[in-house]
């Protein structure tokens, strides 16, 4: 069968390049043509065919987009020719709802090929009005994330798949091959927390200062690990590091978490990765206008957590300091109390387990494909 896919982001490429891979362990026949990236190409070998490259889509915020609104729209058109052209028998768009859900609308009224959703985008969050366009042009839905099936089926009467989550796939299959090595420079041999300051630039230079000086009076007892970033320059980190002792180790995150006796960590996906490998934790972000953020945020966002550690349990497993409550000396007595012998790191620790037991064992891709490959059949 021939599946056509569209990815707006780093992220997407590497779990559509696992779908990828399940669909074509199911669909021997398969063919692919797909906006994305290099591990989707990958993926695909002789069978696929690359139309653009995310990064050729990939602008965030508004005065990007409106900078750059003539090439997003041109690509949009050739996304929307080309399907309508090759007539796949399916569309599956994964996360990038600003780009899909316009494609969707425009194939769902132009054409009969189904568009299926791998990775629902965050309406539970904001932007929750989409769920009308998700339930007039999208005939299923593949979730990865389980508090998202009572949105969708509780709150909005629409039907959904929760396939596992991707995430908890990765971390299993690395603890299950890991040899328990991590070369950390200058290593002294003390305990490690490690830091995990995210992956932008601009997050790296917000939050990564307070986090040093946040565990600067821990320096006699633990050694502080930075997890450095892929694509982020040893220079950029250098003027941050300079002589704070903080070590840093590149591409090593997983190997970083399995040393690590307590984190502190950004929000994302690196929040549930320190929680799967049973690291405690504490969620740090700073924001420019912290008051005003703190005061949109309560307003605007519909959910009462930011970190998916919290929303997974819904509840508050993990501190937040976000926007008003980001301050060094709040970090570092949230710290304090998650390093070992504290009470508090014992009952964050049981939290994850029920987290652990929320995501469940599912390999998401696989799962996935299996749902995805049987409801085409179905149709035919």
């Amino acid at each position: 069968m021939k599946y056509y896919l569209i990815v707006g982001e780093a992220s997407g490429d590497l779990h559509a390049s696992h779908l990828m891979s399940s669909i074509i362990s199911r669909d021997p026949e398969a063919q692919f043509r797909f906006f994305g990236g290099d591990m989707m190409s990958e993926a695909a070998g002789n069978r696929g065919v690359r139309l653009k490259h995310y990064r050729e889509l990939a602008y965030m915020g508004f005065i990007p987009v409106l900078l750059h609104l003539n090439t997003i729209l041109k690509n949009m058109r050739r996304c929307r020719e080309d399907i309508v052209a090759w007539n796949p028998d399916v569309v599956i768009l994964v996360d990038y709802p600003g780009f899909n859900l316009k494609v969707a609308k425009y194939i769902k009224e132009h054409t009969s090929i189904p568009l299926f959703y791998y990775i629902s985008p965050k309406i539970w969050a904001w932007k929750e009005h989409r769920i009308k366009a998700i339930k007039r042009d999208i005939s299923e839905m593949y979730s990865i994330l389980p508090f998202e099936v009572p949105f969708y089926e509780g709150k909005h009467n629409y039907p959904i798949h929760y396939v596992g989550n991707p995430t908890a796939d990765e971390v299993r299959q690395f603890r299950a091959s890991y040899d328990g090595t991590l070369d950390i420079p200058n290593d002294n041999g003390l305990p490690v927390i490690a830091l995990l300051a995210g992956s932008r630039l601009q997050e790296i230079k917000d939050n990564l200062p307070s986090m040093i000086e946040a565990t600067r009076h821990l320096s006699d007892r633990y050694q502080m690990v930075l997890a450095g970033a892929p694509g982020v320059a040893p220079d950029y980190y250098d003027r941050f590091l300079h002589g704070t002792g903080v070590r840093i180790v590149y591409g090593k995150t997983y190997p970083l978490l399995s040393h690590a006796v307590a984190a502190l960590v950004t929000s994302g996906t690196a929040t549930l990765e320190t929680a799967l490998f049973g690291v405690p934790q504490v969620v740090c972000y700073r924001m420019p206008f912290p008051q005003l953020v703190a005061l949109l945020r309560r307003l605007l966002l519909k959910v009462k957590y930011i970190s998916l550690v919290n929303l997974i349990a819904d509840a508050e497993v993990v501190r937040e300091l976000v926007a008003d409550t980001f301050t060094v000396d709040n970090i570092r007595r949230e710290l304090d109390a998650i390093l070992p012998g504290s009470p508090a790191r014992d009952v964050m620790l049981r939290g994850y387990e029920e987290v652990s037991r929320r995501l469940g064992t599912s390999v998401a891709p696989d799962n996935a494909a299996q749902l995805i490959v049987k409801a085409l059949r179905d149709r035919k």
